[in-house]
């Protein structure tokens, strides 16, 4: 914070809070004792997210954070509910969860379903966190080895919608790195076979929404609302 910042009081921040007492210190830290080295949050790059993904690295499990494991492909939301408690699923604590088409069209609006459930067999030995891997978001109070705004999303046709079941992912927190270890010879014959999932909506604003929205990094927002109108003088009506 900025001290010397003027406040609606009429005082500066520093000014305001010149007698204020700190009761915790585990709370309110001094800035040269943080809590931890660096922020809670981490951008990773890599052929499965060639625009970023975003994990929050202080809510995982360390063990986690260099791992390599095989894929288990969900292709939506409602696929995820379908099957990730069936018992019959072949998955394993080692694997990656990898939940598609849950962004700003594939959602459609980058519903908060990031926070994909461990798979009810793997609970019952004891199991409380995989990676995980969406395009989708989740609430700031959820916590697990989750990474998230995977972009372009998979909807749109980004890598992560070429991903199938038991391709191997690498997560290098360390190294910044999401990594998707298939060749590109063999992605780009997926992708020449790829085909978009049919729109949630054909009209009205659903239509106009998914025409429009800007991916994760651009804020999922519209496309038509960037940049500065240009100032002008409006004529008034004359009566």
């Amino acid at each position: 914070m900025h001290g010397d910042a003027l406040t609606v009081t009429g005082r500066t921040m520093a000014e305001n809070v010149a007698n204020a007492e700190v009761y915790n210190r585990d709370i309110i830290r001094p800035l040269a004792e943080p809590l931890k080295p660096e922020g809670g949050l981490t951008v990773l790059r890599g052929n499965l997210a060639p625009d970023g993904a975003v994990i929050k690295h202080a809510a995982a499990t360390p063990a986690l954070l260099q791992h390599r494991g095989r894929a288990i492909v969900f292709k939506s939301i409602q696929d995820l509910k379908e099957r990730v408690n069936d018992p019959n699923l072949d998955v394993r604590p080692e694997d990656v969860l990898v939940l598609q088409n849950a962004g700003p069209v594939g959602g459609p609006g980058m519903p908060e379903v990031g926070n994909l459930p461990i798979p009810e067999k793997l609970l019952k030995q004891g199991i409380r966190d995989m990676v995980r891997i969406s395009d989708g978001r989740m609430s700031g109070t959820a916590y697990g080895t989750i990474v998230l705004h995977v972009a372009p999303e998979s909807a749109i046709g980004g890598p992560l919608a070429l991903v199938q079941d038991g391709d191997e992912i690498e997560l290098d927190l360390a190294g910044r790195r999401l990594t998707l270890h298939v060749s590109d010879e063999e992605l780009a014959r997926r992708r020449t076979a790829w085909q978009a999932p049919n729109r949630a909506f054909g009209r009205g604003y659903g239509r106009l929404y998914l025409e429009h929205v800007l991916q994760a990094p651009q804020g999922v927002d519209f496309d038509f609302l960037q940049g500065n109108d240009p100032v002008g003088v409006v004529a008034q009506p004359k009566f």
